[in-house]
């Protein structure tokens, strides 16, 4: 089975929905048995968030930014980890009690010293120490594309897909006399609702609504796998 070529629109946009993206932090001990579970929350969270495409980046950082706190700092640190969206960067920070300064070294051959922060530089934006106090936070921020903080890719099936559910949404709050803007949750369910009553248009016209759904499950991991590898 071959999926039809789709033509794409580069950039982001903003959502006519609005994607919440709540700041949000989780406290720690910074030992490197912590750092798989804190890889696995930035996951979770940038896919709810529907940044699914800078889950990779997002890792190497905070697993970087934690071992700077094991090594430089010392293992069983009480740390604590905040994730943010400023403006359209993704925002990392770890916080801790230290007083040494994290530094970008220029490692080079095998060296293995700065290689940590060099990462880090790599994948983001931008980073830097905040110090208040007896405690600092190191933060970086990665560029998502994005044009706000609750906006989403500027695909072109994501767009006419909000157009839809924009006339969807609009006519069942015409009956209601609800004429607010629908939120994330409520176009999510006219979504679903959208879904169920395409396949039952395709079974009242004597088409195959398994089949069809398949496909459609097919085409969407297509187009997934292909927006990971962007």
């Amino acid at each position: 089975m071959t999926a039809e070529p789709v033509r794409r629109v580069t950039g982001m946009s903003g959502c006519r929905f609005g994607v919440e993206r709540k700041r949000w932090e989780l406290p720690f001990l910074a030992e490197a048995e912590e750092l798989a579970g804190l890889r696995r929350v930035m996951r979770l969270h940038l896919e709810l968030w529907g940044l699914s495409s800078m889950v990779d980046a997002a890792q190497v950082c905070v697993t970087e930014l934690t071992s700077n706190v094991i090594k430089h700092v010392g293992a069983g640190t009480s740390a604590c980890l905040a994730v943010s969206m400023h403006g359209g960067c993704l925002r990392i920070e770890v916080s801790d009690d230290g007083q040494r300064l994290p530094t970008l070294i220029r490692a080079a051959g095998l060296d293995e010293r700065g290689r940590g922060m060099q990462l880090v530089e790599g994948a983001s934006a931008r980073w830097g120490v905040i110090v208040r106090g007896a405690s600092k936070t190191t933060w970086c921020e990665l560029a998502t594309g994005l044009q706000s903080a609750d906006g989403h890719v500027a695909d072109e099936q994501v767009a006419k897909a909000e157009a839809l559910l924009g006339l969807c949404g609009l006519g069942e709050r015409r009956e209601s006399s609800q004429l607010r803007p629908m939120s994330i949750k409520e176009a999510a369910e006219v979504a679903t609702g959208l879904i169920a009553d395409l396949l039952l248009w395709l079974k009242a016209h004597g088409c195959d609504a398994d089949e069809a759904l398949d496909r459609a499950q097919f085409l969407f991991e297509v187009e997934s796998d292909a927006e990971g590898a962007a």
